[in-house]
């Protein structure tokens, strides 16, 4: 059923305005406000996913409503929910095929679950919604109930679906074939690439990038001693020293050769920030690219013998390590293969010899805190060397942003959504083929022994994002979509 989000953002666009580096971007957007937000005075907005933490829609939620609020357009957050575990395993399964994986097979039962949910929910919420509101559905799991409320209430419906691919294939067929008579029912779409747009949507669908806020606790500078305080609070890193904060209640805890998790102590410390680390942040997904990336990195490690390489090089390449880092399973409830996906992670870990072992960071991050993890996801980006992106598909890729705004070296694959962000050997670079461990080795070796490469990447990429993909565009494209939709 609805719940509705709670959203505690205690920053304000003054905040944002007294920083020289974002001052300009608040006034465009408050001029602009000025200007469209009378046109829309009356409504409220109300903004319907599947999910309160865990993914790219739950991080820019919050800050995207708490700014449409305080310039005068009024907007709720509400989650969708269900205990019909069917409904998540379905939807789950539509999004794979959104991105050209999985059984392209629908059933009848699959329909029925899709449907009762969606007017269990619709129910729900079409006792809160008023006459003049306006409906903004997230991706597919709440698409159903959006037809639903449109077909009785008659109000304005927006359909912002995050993913998509860039072919057509017999698995996306099948899913937009599902979902095409709930997504018809929407007066307007908005996707993150042209690519994603559908057939049947061509004539009413639209661009909005996806955005990050650059003081949230996942994307704010940190000081060195800010820094070093969140690893040590997160169990991230191990040290002998105190520092002025209390170790969070719930620290990171790191695989262990047997397959269990348990927090890092002196024997299993990652080595962050004196080693050089390739990371990649990401759900527990397979089309994250996970293993080639492992694989990868196992080629990379073992490509130090049998090769005339300089000791500056030898040394790096023998004290590198991987970090691949999620949410805890088990608090991502849309996520239902997140759980299968890490133990398929954990068994090629154990398969690993053993002198890899010590070099690869398989790290579960507690979600109990959403300031916590961000804090826990941003120490992380910060201390590595290269943050990778290995997709094998991407609606767009929100780490990718964050790593890209911090000025890391990123390293990303050729999913649609990530190339939307990166120019190859501009703002970082691009891999042509995911699958083959070879290529990302060779990658990883070039930018790890480019340091100024890296940095030159690393200037090009933050000033991308600040001139396309921070929250304030974001918000921006909102106002004007919305009034220019609504007076059409």
């Amino acid at each position: 059923m609805i719940e509705t989000v709670e959203i505690q953002e205690p920053l304000g666009l003054d905040d944002y305005a007294e920083l020289v580096h974002l001052s300009e971007a608040v006034s465009a957007l408050r001029e602009e406000a000025s200007r469209l937000v009378p046109a829309l005075s009356g409504r409220k907005v109300w903004m319907v996913n599947s999910t309160a933490q865990g993914g790219g829609v739950a991080e820019m939620l919050p800050k995207l409503v708490t700014m449409l609020n305080e310039l005068g357009l009024k907007t709720e957050w509400v989650v969708m929910g269900t205990e019909e575990p069917r409904f998540f395993d379905l939807t789950k399964r539509l999004h794979n095929l959104i991105h050209g994986t999985g059984d392209p097979g629908i059933t009848d039962e699959d329909r029925q679950v899709y449907a009762s949910v969606s007017s269990e929910n619709a129910a729900d919420l079409k006792r809160r919604i008023g006459p003049d509101d306006i409906l903004v559905i997230h991706d597919p799991q709440p698409l159903g109930m959006g037809a639903l409320l449109k077909r009785e209430l008659g109000i304005p419906f927006f359909f912002r679906c995050h993913i998509g691919l860039d072919e057509d294939s017999p698995e996306t067929r099948a899913a937009w074939s599902f979902l095409a008579p709930y997504a018809e029912a929407c007066d307007y779409a908005i996707f993150s690439a042209p690519e994603y747009i559908p057939a049947f949507l061509a004539g009413k669908s639209g661009l909005i990038s996806p955005a990050i806020d650059p003081l949230s606790y996942k994307n704010r500078e940190l000081s060195p001693h800010k820094l070093v305080g969140v690893l040590k609070n997160a169990g991230l890193a191990r040290s002998r020293h105190p520092v002025v904060p209390a170790d969070y209640r719930t620290q990171a805890t790191r695989l262990r050769v047997d397959g269990s998790f348990a927090p890092m102590d002196e024997e299993t410390d990652i080595g962050i920030p004196f080693r050089p680390i390739v990371t990649q942040v990401s759900r527990w997904d397979r089309l994250k690219g996970f293993e080639p990336l492992l694989e990868a990195f196992v080629q990379l490690k073992q490509s130090i013998t049998g090769r005339a390489v300089s000791e500056r090089q030898r040394r790096r390449l023998a004290h590198v390590r991987l970090v691949l880092a999620g949410p805890e399973p088990a608090a991502v409830a849309d996520d239902p293969e997140a759980l299968s996906v890490l133990g398929e992670l954990v068994d090629a870990y154990r398969d690993l010899p053993h002198w890899i072992q010590d070099d690869v960071a398989l790290v579960s991050l507690p979600m109990g805190s959403r300031e916590e993890n961000a804090l826990m996801v941003n120490a992380l980006q910060h201390c590595a060397s290269v943050v990778v992106q290995n997709s094998l598909q991407e609606g767009f890729g929100l780490t990718v942003t964050e790593a890209m705004w911090k000025q890391r070296g990123v390293l990303g694959s050729q999913a649609c959504g990530i190339r939307q962000q990166i120019r190859d050997g501009m703002d970082g670079r691009l891999i042509s083929n995911s699958r083959d461990p070879q290529e990302i080795a060779d990658l990883l070796e070039g930018m790890l022994d480019d340091l100024p490469g890296r940095l030159l990447l690393g200037q090009t990429a933050r000033r991308r994002v600040h001139d396309e993909f921070l929250v304030f565009t974001q918000a921006r494209r909102w106002l004007e979509t919305l009034t220019h939709q609504l007076q059409a």
